[in-house]
């Protein structure tokens, strides 16, 4: 009888579990295929926007012609395929390196992710992510908000399992800058304009209380560190292994690139077309247009960082070599024309 009890028990939990299967099985079906069209639209936007949107001539005068468009796409390619090659010829793809996932931000509702880093682009694309994120444009103009921080109160800080989850149906991309402009504009923009008594501010404090010497001829005169005296700040923490600032942290360990698959990589020497390529295949233009909030570009600029670097010896231009050598790397930026602008002194580049 105890036998014949269970074996009714048993039966009934199987018809349960038949039951249940049959009414889930129409909406796991539909979830399925609503998944693979999303992905074969995915998979298909550039083919898309070659045959339809370029065809029938219906974009609008901020996007890329159709030549452009294909023109960037294979400078895209190619930008993946030196960095694929590079982490493995490195050897920073395997498992003996972590991935990192702090400054990434995941948009699920556009389907977009992206590793900021400071000093490239950041500003415009924190605003772009925060419109992305159902702030009015009124709202971020005239809110004093730190942008950072009304973005965190949207985008969780991911884990690297919800990056890789997410990018099975998302465009991932970051956008790099030449190492050395980058640390510079970042010297500029906190240090030399430091907010008073800001956290800036007390940094530079303590980095001319350290670095500033008397028998420096001339001794400089300014309140904020000379860019000798920063950059021989940044080194020496390096070389202790602190950590370092985020506006100058080497992107590498930033982002781990070698650790995610990047869509597209931006660079800030071709941004203006690079983040129409974007917008574009991540069908952005109705809710960003591809701006620049905070650009730093130009013949001043450039002007301003060759006269920076020429106050810089060969033991502190190597030393930033060494420091963001992977981002140098990794992207294919070079150092050379900067051995060209430093002091000479009793040595040269080899």
């Amino acid at each position: 009888m105890a036998r014949r009890n269970v074996s009714v028990m048993r039966l009934g939990r199987c018809v349960a579990f038949l039951a249940a299967a049959t009414f889930l099985l129409p909406f796991t079906i539909l979830l399925m295929v609503a998944d693979q069209q999303y992905n074969l639209t995915y998979n298909s936007k550039r083919v898309f926007y070659q045959e339809y949107i370029f065809e029938n001539g219906t974009h609008d005068e901020g996007l890329l012609s159709r030549d452009k468009f294909m023109e960037v796409g294979a400078r895209m390619d190619a930008r993946r395929e030196y960095l694929r090659s590079e982490c493995s010829r490195l050897g920073l793809d395997g498992a003996g390196h972590k991935a990192y996932a702090w400054e990434y931000l995941i948009n699920r509702q556009y389907h977009v992710i992206w590793c900021n880093i400071f000093k490239a682009a950041s500003t415009s694309w924190m605003y772009n992510f925060n419109l992305m994120a159902n702030y009015t444009a009124a709202f971020l103009d005239r809110t004093k908000e730190v942008p950072l921080e009304l973005a965190r109160k949207k985008y969780a800080r991911p884990t690297v399992e919800m990056i890789r989850k997410a990018q099975g149906d998302s465009f991932t991309f970051l956008i790099v800058r030449h190492p050395l402009e980058r640390l510079a504009s970042a010297y500029n923009d906190k240090i030399v304009h430091a907010w008073p008594k800001s956290f800036h501010d007390q940094m530079g404090r303590r980095i001319i209380k350290k670095y500033r010497k008397a028998a420096t001829k001339p001794v400089p005169t300014e309140r904020y560190p000379v860019f000798e005296e920063f950059v021989s700040y940044v080194l020496d923490e390096a070389k202790v292994k602190r950590t370092l600032d985020m506006h100058w942290t080497p992107y590498s360990d930033f982002c781990t690139p070698c650790k995610f698959n990047f869509d597209v990589i931006l660079k800030f020497e071709t941004l203006d077309e690079d983040q129409r390529f974007l917008i574009q295949m991540a069908r952005l233009q109705e809710v960003i247009k591809p701006e620049w909030r905070n650009s730093g570009k130009g013949t001043n600029t450039l002007h301003n960082i060759n006269h920076l670097y020429s106050r810089l010896k060969k033991a502190q231009l190597d030393g930033l070599y060494n420091l963001y050598k992977y981002d140098f790397q990794l992207f294919n930026y070079t150092v050379d024309s900067y051995y060209e602008i430093i002091q000479k002194d009793d040595s040269s580049h080899g």
